[in-house]
């Protein structure tokens, strides 16, 4: 059960959005994660506390989405509330409503809203106008939720994350800074193997790493997949064409070519490594079938999480 001191710092936290890890300590981190960890054995057990009975969520999707959408609606569920959807061209916004009137008004419904937008920065702007927490389900540059459900799965399996090496290897992506982010508040050492053109955000990066100070952990940035590998506990990738790159297709696909995690890539790793994906993924583009339905995936326990870390964020924050 969490501590005394992880639950005080999880009663500070109401009110506030979760749009990028890195507006979150490393204690908040670490409560927010411990915090998973406890309501998702509540759940398993048939007690997943009531929080939230009563709370409503708005949900508003600028891009498709399977996980994020159903994880969230049944984590609300589960907690004891509910949601509602908002699709941007059904509402005013698409009329050309302004974002200011948009987030005072729904303010006044709402306990919160989740989004899952083109732009961080029109994430940035809701959250300045609305009085209740805005929380990122994505946007171009970050996915605070996924890379909270990838590190619980990574404690879950390794007993523990401090100290251990995570290989991410692809595009230097929305994915890859949330996950570097939230790696480095955890004490890992996380290495990024990314082609020249397809680097993370060197801004991102630098905060990351003055996070790593605190932490104890590391984020190194190469263009050799092998050296990224070398007894790695975790390996990492996501798909070579993001949502909104796909005029870009061939050209990444080209750039890729030598970042596929396949068979030789992974025997660099430690035996027991784990193979993990935010899906959904290409088979044989980023990585083998070999690979992804092999005995070292956790793709599928991965994408469970989301609901438990969300859940966690959901609780904390309404």
């Amino acid at each position: 059960m969490m501590g005394l001191l992880n639950k005080e710092i999880i009663k500070n936290m109401k009110g506030r959005d979760m749009i990028t890890l890195l507006d979150y300590s490393v204690e908040e981190i670490e409560a927010l994660l411990d915090y998973a960890i406890e309501i998702k054995a509540l759940t398993k057990a048939g007690d997943c506390p009531q929080v939230l009975k009563g709370k409503s969520l708005g949900m508003m999707f600028e891009k498709k989405s399977t996980r994020t959408r159903v994880s969230f609606e049944v984590g609300m569920l589960q907690l004891g509330g509910h949601v509602v959807h908002l699709n941007p061209n059904e509402m005013q916004l698409s009329r050309g409503e302004g974002v200011k009137d948009t987030a005072a008004t729904l303010s006044e419904y709402l306990d919160g809203i989740m989004i899952r937008a083109n732009s961080n920065a029109d994430v940035m702007e809701l959250a300045k106008h609305a009085s209740i927490p805005i929380i990122n389900g994505l946007t171009d540059i970050y996915h605070p939720c996924q890379a909270l459900a990838d590190l619980l799965t990574v404690i879950e399996v390794k007993g523990s994350v401090k100290g251990l090496k995570l290989c991410y290897v692809g595009d230097g992506n929305n994915v890859s800074h949330s996950l570097a982010a939230a790696g480095v508040a955890m004490g890992m050492e996380v290495y990024m193997a990314c082609p020249i053109g397809y680097l993370p955000d060197e801004k991102i990066i630098a905060k990351i790493k003055e996070m790593g100070k605190e932490s104890g952990g590391k984020v190194f940035i190469t263009q050799d997949p092998k050296e990224a590998a070398v007894n790695a506990d975790v390996i990492y990738t996501d798909v070579w064409t993001s949502m909104g790159f796909e005029e870009e297709a061939e050209a990444r696909i080209g750039a890729f070519a030598d970042y596929q995690v396949n068979k030789e890539l992974v025997s660099y790793a430690k035996d027991d490594y784990m193979f993990m994906h935010c899906l959904p993924a290409h088979r044989e583009e980023e990585v083998t079938a070999e690979v992804i339905d092999g005995p070292n995936s956790y793709v599928y326990h991965e994408a469970g999480n989301r609901l438990h870390a969300q859940k966690a964020v959901l609780a904390a924050l309404l």
